[in-house]
């Protein structure tokens, strides 16, 4: 409920009353918007007229993909110093330095800058638009560790 707005307006028109209502939902799912749009027109019928979608991206989801990136980074770079450590016999130790040196992003908008050009846009167009991307580049230090002999430890 709290993502959804109605408008009503009753006018007359003669001798009748007629009602026009506009419900704006904000969907975080695109399948469950497909899956509403099609119940409202099986429904309804011609009575009712589906607005295309207009996507974009919360500030809070934003944040959310920057996060997920740098994790992403860091898990990503862990693992690559642990392949060298192996081929090299040695093991990888804890974390001794991690820095965050340069995100990117492109792609997406997240105000109703594109909304005039959305009219013009297909549905695929409009998808594409709104899709962010990013990247992070990270810079860390970890411990190394040599690998004992297990001849020396049993001596």
């Amino acid at each position: 409920e709290e993502n959804m707005t109605v408008t009503e307006d009753f006018s007359r028109v003669e001798n009748t009353y007629q009602m026009e209502a506009e419900v704006c939902i904000i969907f975080s799912d695109f399948g469950k918007m497909q899956t509403v749009c099609n119940l409202l027109i099986e429904k309804l019928g011609t009575s009712v007229t589906i607005s295309p979608p207009y996507f974009y991206h919360t500030p809070e989801a934003i944040d959310a993909l920057r996060r997920q990136v740098c994790v992403t980074a860091v898990g990503n770079t862990r693992r690559k110093a642990q392949e060298v450590c192996q081929l090299f016999g040695q093991a990888l130790g804890k974390p001794l330095l991690i820095k965050e040196e340069e995100t990117k992003e492109w792609g997406g908008h997240t105000d109703s800058h594109l909304s005039v050009l959305a009219d013009t846009q297909t549905l695929q167009e409009r998808i594409q638009n709104a899709t962010v991307y990013a990247s992070c580049r990270v810079f860390a230090v970890f411990e190394i560790k040599g690998k004992e002999n297990r001849r020396n430890k049993m001596l």
